[in-house]
């Protein structure tokens, strides 16, 4: 029993380490190929984790091997124009200029009701406002409506606006990055200042953020608000 345990241990360590290699986009919105070796990998793991007869490394073996061939693939990919169309296709236009390109939606196999779907996901309920709709390699549709049918800007609307900046997050948890808080260009002792001024400490803090405007924002724990 405790050698199951270790194994599937094992195993599933080796799966994580595979999909980190892999990269980001494997968790993500799977192209075709991705898919198929997303689902390798968990099969691969299945048979060693229910069968103790066979040998470890009989399990980890294909998953390197599929692990292997993947990264050679992506490899290909970034560096072949034509292989990256062979392996994960291209985007295919299912509206042009306000018309259904039909035979589109028949190659792609995508019914009117799933198009009509997709839109409403986009917030979009007049199909007659779309200008362009594109099926992307990984399955999403992006949808561009008539100028005249989108949100205003702020530019088009001559409003002005305050400069925004990424929030860089101090403290998470109870947790103090050293990390960020020097990537935010501050100390400890302005953090030390931060929360003496609002009576709190690191502990009772679940998130703590700042930006390039110095802008504090403070979030405490529940029970130590």
């Amino acid at each position: 029993m405790i050698l199951s345990y270790i194994r599937t241990i094992l195993l599933y360590l080796a799966l994580i380490f595979s999909v980190r290699l892999m990269g980001k986009r494997q968790i993500g919105q799977l192209e075709p190929a991705e898919f198929v070796v997303t689902m390798l990998l968990a099969n691969l793991a299945s048979i060693p984790m229910q069968d103790g007869a066979i040998p470890l490394y009989s399990g980890l073996l294909p998953i390197l091997t599929v692990l292997a061939m993947e990264l050679s693939l992506s490899g290909l990919v970034l560096r072949s124009v034509r292989f990256r169309k062979f392996l994960c296709g291209k985007p295919v236009i299912l509206i042009d200029n306000g018309r259904i390109c039909q035979e589109n939606l028949r190659k792609t196999r995508v019914t009117l009701d799933e198009l009509t779907g997709h839109l409403r996901q986009k917030d979009v309920l007049d199909i007659a406002s779309v200008q362009y709709a594109i099926l992307e390699t990984d399955g999403n549709l992006s949808v561009f409506p008539y100028p005249k049918e989108r949100p205003a800007s702020a530019k088009e609307a001559g409003v002005r606006v305050k400069s925004q900046s990424l929030p860089v997050t101090v403290i998470e948890d109870g947790y103090v990055s050293r990390e960020n808080l020097a990537q935010a260009g501050k100390d400890r002792a302005w953090l030390e200042k931060v929360l003496t001024g609002r009576g709190v400490t690191a502990q009772d803090t679940l998130l703590l953020t700042v930006d390039a405007q110095d802008t504090v924002r403070w979030i405490g724990k529940e029970g130590r608000t």
